[in-house]
């Protein structure tokens, strides 16, 4: 029984080429044996839009139910195609008269091919992030901090701005892909031999090229040399968090630069550590001053913090100052500065001093 392509492409027989169209592509992606289809179906599916998408063969298809042009399976030989379209060229073995539009085609084999048809809907190039440590100690921690680093890597020409030509001598069309910006290239595959495009790498994609090359950069537009960064460390920043700088990264030509990423280390400090946006200290205290009251100045990472107690000192009491922690970068305000109080107690004792504790206990103190 002869094939319905109607039926096939599952369109009614006074679909208009845009309608047919649009039927096949939908359904050569469902059915590509590159995604798990079924590769019979897939053959039908073709079969079907090329002699549909032919005037001539459709004519003689609607009249006798089978074309004499050479097309579909039940011509003799096999089917004429061009060779232009990236599927064009498929042997005997693989789906043979494929021929598809694939700038229309656009995202539907994009995605099935993962990228591999460059060159429609141009992708932005990127060049590779790169990633340092770097140590910062405790008070830079809290208060922010600038640093300058050397590094080696890949930066865009800055002679040609990472264009790789002479601006002033103009631009020609590219020989190599013929101004097009696009190569054509033919691979055999186990479908067949397959047409694939890609982008020109003599004029990126452009059909462009500069009369003559930088100088500087051989027309490569980066230079791979020695390269200052500035890294700003934001206030409060945390041991183990990364600082990202954008376009800090290697440099490609043609493309976008890419990112840098810093990973702070925090020195400890001998007397400060911090909790949240809370920083703490330790303080020693005599007994007298516990008992009696004391006024003492504690050298804080900003400046000194004076505190002033009566007697009667709890052990291991804390004393919190406010303002005098961790700046919030969220809303500018600061933690509060907690002094935790150590009393030292006294490992011998003088015959008055002992006398005196003495008379506190018998009073019961």
């Amino acid at each position: 029984m002869a094939k319905n392509y109607y039926d096939l492409l599952g369109v009614d027989k006074k679909a208009d080429k845009d309608v047919i169209k649009k039927a096949f592509y939908k359904l050569a992606a469902k059915h590509h044996p590159d995604k798990g289809g079924d590769e019979s179906k897939f053959k039908e599916v073709n079969e079907a839009y090329q002699v549909l998408s032919d005037e001539g063969k459709r004519k003689e298809y609607d009249m006798y139910g089978q074309t004499f042009s050479g097309a579909g399976s039940n011509a003799g030989g096999r089917s004429q195609h061009q060779s232009g379209g990236p599927f064009g060229g498929f042997g005997s073995q693989g789906f043979d008269g494929v021929n598809i539009d694939f700038d229309d085609l656009g995202d539907i084999f994009g995605d099935m091919f993962g990228g591999g048809f460059g060159g429609f809907g141009r992708q932005e190039r990127r060049g590779r992030d790169i990633s340092m440590d770097i140590e910062i100690s405790f008070k830079e921690s809290i208060f922010g901090a600038a640093r300058n680093v050397v590094i080696n890597k890949t930066s865009k020409c800055v002679t040609c701005k990472g264009s790789g030509g002479k601006e002033a001598s103009g631009k020609v069309s590219c020989a190599k892909c013929n101004g097009q910006g696009r190569m054509y290239e033919t691979k055999r595959t186990f479908m067949g031999a397959m047409q694939t495009v890609k982008n020109c790498d003599d004029c990126d994609a452009t059909g462009q090229v500069y009369k003559e090359k930088c100088s500087d950069c051989k027309g490569q537009g980066v230079k791979h040399g020695r390269s200052e960064i500035n890294i700003d460390v934001p206030a409060g920043i945390n041991d183990g968090e990364m600082i990202k700088i954008l376009e800090q990264g290697e440099a490609i030509k043609a493309g976008t630069s890419g990112d840098m990423f810093v990973k702070i280390r925090v020195a400890r400090d001998k007397v400060w550590s911090r909790s949240g946006y809370d920083l703490i200290a330790e303080h020693k205290i005599k007994l007298s001053d516990a008992l009696l009251g004391f006024t003492h100045t504690v050298e804080s990472l900003d400046g000194p913090i004076e505190i002033s107690l009566a007697g009667g000192v709890s052990i291991d009491e804390v004393v919190r100052v406010a303002n005098r922690g961790v700046p919030n970068r969220n809303n500018r305000s600061r933690g509060d500065a907690l002094i935790k109080l150590n009393i030292e107690l006294p490992k011998k004792l003088s015959k008055e001093a002992k006398k005196l504790v003495q008379d506190l206990q018998a009073e019961g103190i």
